[in-house]
């Protein structure tokens, strides 16, 4: 992922409610307010569908890092875009894995992230955070620009798209039931649950 300097040096104006928050924080730039973000505690939140929910829990994980930025980057009419991706989750990225894999005889579980897209730069704002994950996800399998606060079930839909148009028909997953795939991914994110 690329460096904040990459972002655009652009002024924050009172334009919207997000806008308007991160001034009464005293937060005068883009560059800026993806530093707050980035340094708010990593955790899940308890309602996605709040576009204000990481600053009322002083937490947040890729899901709402990444929607409070690119929200307010479409206030400001800065082409800044959220994208979700769906990747090849392994003991490489979190310990632990490899027992969910030889568990459900895989070779990877799709699971899904989020970053920021500004030109042809890539940003993680959870990059470094206490996240469960060793090391940035770099690959993935399918990206594609979504709106800042996409619903979970919208997320979920894309999911499933990606698992059924390119996962189950690959040859790495050639006779795996998608059934299989869903409870690997359950429990993959129990593990990242606990790893936090």
């Amino acid at each position: 992922m690329d460096s904040y300097d990459k972002l655009p040096d652009a002024e924050l104006i009172p334009v919207g409610e997000l806008s308007k928050k991160f001034l009464d924080l005293g937060i005068k730039t883009l560059k800026d307010a993806c530093n707050y973000v980035h340094n708010v505690d990593y955790g899940y939140n308890t309602n996605y569908e709040d576009k204000m929910i990481l600053f009322k829990e002083k937490r947040g994980s890729c899901t709402s890092k990444h929607a409070v930025i690119a929200g307010l980057a479409q206030e400001l009419n800065i082409p800044l875009y959220k994208h979700v991706c769906v990747y090849k989750f392994t003991e490489e990225i979190t310990t632990g894995v490899n027992e969910i894999l030889n568990n459900y005889n895989i070779p990877y579980v799709p699971m899904t992230h989020c970053f920021l897209v500004y030109d042809k730069f890539k940003f993680d704002l959870t990059e470094g955070n206490y996240n469960g994950k060793k090391k940035p996800i770099d690959e993935y399998i399918h990206s594609e620009k979504v709106d800042p606060f996409i619903s979970r079930k919208d997320e979920y839909l894309l999911f499933k798209k990606v698992l059924k148009e390119k996962i189950l028909s690959s040859k790495e997953m050639e006779d795996i039931p998608e059934k299989t795939l869903l409870k690997a991914r359950a429990k993959s994110i129990n593990l990242l649950i606990n790893c936090i």
